[in-house]
């Protein structure tokens, strides 16, 4: 089987995926979305009933705060009756993901069941903020302190930071892509989500078991380069933490698609920069005292401080 076949076969495969995660959270409510920072916009598949949408209790929470109910001001609805806005008393937090409780849906005089819906930014400018984010403003080394064992220990060279940069993030984007099916479709629907620590570590090995053979007959230098190192990506926290952040938020199909790879390039970046620094560091006359781990460990503080200037940075 040729490259360009297993490309055509993986890009089949992401549509398959994202096509299943594209299903509405329910059958009446077609789209919901934020309009300025205190207006919600829900649009039916049908008219709905003008005296439901007027005393309707709706409940709307941030996702992230579920015992935190905001106040709805006023309701008005279209004249076709299918888009209701709400005018919320204070503004929102758009970057957040919202949770809208809407109790039995009233259409024509027929109850259309209560639905429980998300509210988000636009799909595409989530997507972009997922990536951006991974990659800079949450940057899983310079940010969140994990992947350190594999960032210090194969950043001698540059050009075994960049095989590895690239290596890891093969790794983590199938490894993040089949764990968010096997969420989906196994653990959530038989209600075994307790497992997903030992199914994400089963599979994140498996992975980097079939790296491991590819890459000692297609490169075995840069295997040789690697050496423990290709191993400890399986117990690296980094590669664990994306599909455990990717269950927890309850992201679709094309959302972990972005985590992981914002994620990996992320993790690209910060082994390329450190492995720059490093080649200077070898030929300047550095103390000592310091010379090795101890200088290492102040020039990864200096690109963290630089990352905190990404913080609190919002795309979309």
């Amino acid at each position: 089987m040729t490259k360009s076949t297993l490309i055509r076969w993986f890009i089949c495969f992401c549509i398959l995926l994202g096509c299943t995660a594209c299903k509405t959270e329910h059958r009446f409510v077609k789209r919901t979305e934020f309009k300025k920072t205190n207006i919600i916009v829900l649009c039916f598949a049908g008219p709905v009933d003008e005296s439901w949408a007027n005393s309707a209790a709706f409940r709307i929470n941030e996702k992230q705060d579920p015992d935190i109910l905001l106040k709805v001001d006023r309701v008005e609805l279209s004249k076709d009756r299918r888009t209701l806005t709400i005018f919320m008393k204070d503004p929102l937090n758009t970057s957040n993901p919202h949770q809208m409780v809407l109790p039995d849906i009233m259409s024509e005089g027929k109850s259309q069941g209560t639905a429980v819906v998300s509210v988000k930014k636009l799909y595409w400018g989530n997507l972009i903020s997922i990536l951006i984010g991974a990659m800079f403003i949450y940057n899983y080394v310079f940010v969140k302190y994990l992947g350190l064992c594999v960032y210090l220990g194969v950043t001698q060279k540059k050009s075994t930071a960049i095989g590895m940069g690239f290596t890891f993030t093969i790794v983590i984007i199938f490894s993040t892509s089949i764990s968010w099916f096997l969420y989906q479709y196994i653990l959530k629907p038989y209600q075994i989500e307790f497992l997903q620590i030992i199914v994400f570590i089963g599979l994140v090995s498996l992975t980097v078991q079939a790296v491991d053979t590819i890459l000692r007959k297609v490169n075995p230098i840069l295997f040789k380069e690697f050496g423990v190192y290709l191993v400890l990506i399986i117990s690296s926290c980094l590669i664990l933490a994306v599909p455990l952040i990717m269950a927890a938020q309850n992201y679709d199909f094309f959302e972990s698609l972005m985590l992981s790879t914002g994620a990996g390039l992320g993790f690209f970046i910060a082994l390329f920069l450190m492995a720059c620094v490093r080649e200077r560091i070898d030929l300047s006359p550095i103390p000592e005292s310091y010379r090795g781990m101890p200088i290492a460990f102040i020039v990864s503080g200096l690109f963290a401080l630089s990352f905190m200037g990404f913080s609190g940075m919002s795309i979309y």
